[in-house]
């Protein structure tokens, strides 16, 4: 990122200038929602819940920030969707497995991990769900019933070219792990730990813990170092008697791969965009789903700072613009739209009002702008439904 900060600065122009340094900074625990169309309000605060897992199929939003920078208002990017009794987490970011059992989330629930793409914002937390919450009995009595299934990139194969001559590459023998040996990785570099704790307490090992699954890709000529989400149909990633999971390129700059994925079930389908630009492949994925839960960036924001053109060009292409992500929503035929991983995500920059009013651009739906531990039930026949806090 550039300096683009002015020399004289108030107290707001230096929190602007911080955002654009950070680009991708997480929200303040209240935002707005609308409960219609036309309409856009303040969101309760979600407490802080016991152990109370829904009975039904609900999506909850575990973390709504956008981006690596860790922010007191808001936790990493992180959402889970319960059905029946099982619990699905998608992303894992700063604070998520904290933010699991505020939920009232219990981790005996927990029956697989889904990861969009290996950016850090994403899967910061994602070991944490083995080592801390799998490991050891909570004094709640709670710990993972068995194997979790993780579902992931794979490596991506090569790295795209430099944007300055000379950048170093970390682990340059293997720079492109996917999820499998990032889990590996992750294992090894805990091996001390791991080996005391079962030598002093006889606990599981970790590694009975994860059953890990790089997500194989169809024959559609994507790559790397070329087109890395061309058009292309959904395919299947999993399915169980509760759940048919399916996913989808989506492209986000040079990583690769990056996907968006859905889950349909008896109660509705719910499709998570990912990181993400302006795609056709989200709206083939999303097509009459009951909830799309969708990246956004307001891009207005940064050119008010200052931010290069060439760089404005590249946040419009690695995310979707505010303006641009209604349309989608409609496009898709969708019933609800879900924004999450807001940028920027603190409202003194753009209020959670501002987000609803430009994303009801074009679309008949409801719009809700998502807060940390905002939990949605959906019911078959039934429009999702917020639940009070």
């Amino acid at each position: 990122m550039c300096d683009c900060a002015p020399k004289a600065m108030n107290r707001r122009t230096v929190l602007k200038s911080s955002a654009l340094a950070s680009l991708l900074i997480p929200i303040t625990a209240a935002c707005g929602h609308d409960d219609r169309p036309d309409s856009a309000g303040p969101a309760p605060v979600a407490e802080i819940t016991k152990a109370d897992p829904p009975k039904g199929t609900r999506l909850t939003l575990l973390g709504t920030g956008g981006g690596p920078p860790a922010d007191y208002v808001r936790t990493g990017i992180s959402s889970a969707l319960t059905v029946g009794g099982h619990t699905y987490v998608i992303d894992a970011g700063r604070s998520s497995v904290t933010q699991y059992l505020r939920a009232g989330l219990e981790f005996k629930s927990l029956d697989s991990i889904f990861i969009t793409h290996l950016h850090a914002d994403h899967i910061a937390d994602y070991y944490n769900y083995f080592l801390l919450g799998g490991s050891v009995t909570n004094d709640s009595g709670d710990n993972l019933a068995g194997p979790v299934h993780v579902y992931g990139p794979g490596p991506a194969g090569a790295l795209p070219p430099p944007a300055k001559a000379g950048a170093p590459t970390v682990d340059p023998d293997a720079p492109t792990p996917g999820i499998t040996e990032l889990t590996q990785r992750l294992t090894q570099g805990y091996a001390y730990s791991h080996n005391i704790f079962i030598r002093e307490t006889d606990i599981r090992d970790v590694n009975t813990l994860a059953d890990v699954h790089d997500i194989a890709i169809p024959p559609v000529g994507a790559n790397a170092l070329g087109t890395t989400a061309p058009p292309m149909q959904p395919f299947p990633v999993m399915e169980d008697d509760r759940v048919k999971v399916t996913a989808i390129l989506v492209p986000h700059g040079p990583v690769f791969p990056s996907f968006a994925f859905r889950f349909d079930t008896a109660d509705g389908s719910v499709v998570f965009s990912g990181d993400t630009g302006p795609s056709d492949n989200v709206v083939t994925l999303a097509r009459g789903a009951d909830i799309l839960v969708h990246e956004v960036i307001n891009l207005p924001f940064y050119e008010k700072t200052g931010v290069p053109p060439a760089l404005l060009e590249h946040f419009a292409k690695a995310h979707t613009p505010d303006t641009q992500v209604g349309a989608i929503a409609a496009r898709a035929g969708v019933r609800t739209l879900v924004l999450s991983h807001l940028v920027p995500s603190n409202p003194e920059w753009v209020s959670d009002e501002e987000y609803a009013k430009v994303a009801r651009t074009g679309f008949d739906g409801t719009v809700i702008v998502g807060t940390d531990l905002m939990k949605i039930d959906m019911k078959h026949g039934v429009a999702p439904s917020l639940v009070a806090t």
